[in-house]
């Protein structure tokens, strides 16, 4: 993190530094989950790190009871003002927008990524979270996520307790009519995937159709710059399992390696030692056949994730 020189304030400077070292894991979690975005979370910590060093001539914590409080809202209001341009991003994205994905390191039971850890929403949930405005995103995420209460969000996002709950009550209602309705268990869904991932490798539609929901949907994320994929969801087990054995593009040397994906086990493709696609399944509540599936496979979304170890 780079710092900004202000003559004669090392110390203050030095003391503001792990404060919000103290805060970045929260910070991150917050504004991972408002925007879905890794990158672009990045650019807001650094917009929130000038905003706390900015302040009081370079010794940002004089006058400030609660720097905790004070970060996130700063954090989310620069997150905010980012989903305006996010959502300007996805008018003019080539196919289907899904998050970017947070991956575990192999064989790490939690990541080190902060929101890989108890306030895990899963790429699912932030395909829902989608459908909310910016300001009833903000509030699901600090009130059901992060258990903010009603009287402190509207603090953070400057608006009325009145409004607050107004806001909240949407997001609750959105959310619950769209999302996932079974969580699998953990065995279960990495059960699912392996046989899954063996099915799809294999290119036997025959074998895949019974993996698949009669009513499955694909969503493929690619950017335009990678194949298979399709520039809309894919509906129905048909055409889902011609999509996954096409054998159009994809990497020449394929390896799968199965990972915690926002606290879901999931799977990440590998062409060589470079990530190529990270996919993530939903499951029918009899944990049996899959009902939904999520690849993201647009390199600029995986440029975070580590290369595959030799």
């Amino acid at each position: 993190m780079t710092e900004i020189p202000v003559p004669g304030t090392a110390a203050p400077l030095d003391e503001a530094t792990g404060v919000f070292v103290d805060h970045r894991e929260l910070l991150f979690g917050v504004v991972y989950n408002m925007l879905g975005s890794v990158a672009d979370t990045e650019d807001v910590l650094q917009e929130t790190w000038l905003s706390w060093t900015a302040r009081g001539g370079g010794a940002p914590l004089a006058g400030v009871d609660n720097p905790r409080a004070y970060l996130v809202r700063v954090a989310v209001n620069h997150a905010l003002r980012r989903r305006a341009v996010i959502s300007r991003r996805q008018e003019t994205y080539v196919g289907s927008w899904l998050p970017e994905p947070l991956v575990a390191d192999e064989g790490a039971d939690t990541a080190d990524g902060p929101a890989l850890r108890s306030e895990s929403v899963s790429l699912a949930m932030l395909v829902v979270l989608e459908s909310l405005t910016p300001l009833e995103r903000a509030v699901f995420v600090l009130g059901e996520v992060f258990g903010y209460p009603h009287a402190e969000i509207a603090g953070i996002i400057d608006r009325s307790p009145a409004a607050v709950r107004q806001l909240a009550h949407r997001a609750r209602e959105h959310v619950n009519a769209r999302r996932p309705r079974y969580e699998a268990h953990p065995r279960v869904r990495r059960e699912a995937t392996e046989r899954f991932v063996r099915a799809a490798l294999g290119g036997d539609i025959a074998e895949l159709m019974e993996v698949l929901a009669p009513d499955v949907t694909a969503w493929t994320d690619a950017g335009g710059k990678r194949r298979p994929a399709s520039l809309r969801p894919v509906h129905g087990r048909d055409k889902v399992a011609r999509l996954l054995t096409s054998g159009r593009g994809g990497p020449s040397n394929p390896v799968f390696r199965y990972r915690r994906v926002n606290g879901d086990d999931a799977a990440v493709l590998f062409d060589g030692d470079a990530p190529y696609a990270v996919l993530v399944l939903d499951l029918t509540p009899e944990g049996d056949r899959v009902c939904g599936i999520y690849v993201v496979a647009n390199p600029d979304k995986l440029a975070h994730l580590p290369k595959e170890a030799a």
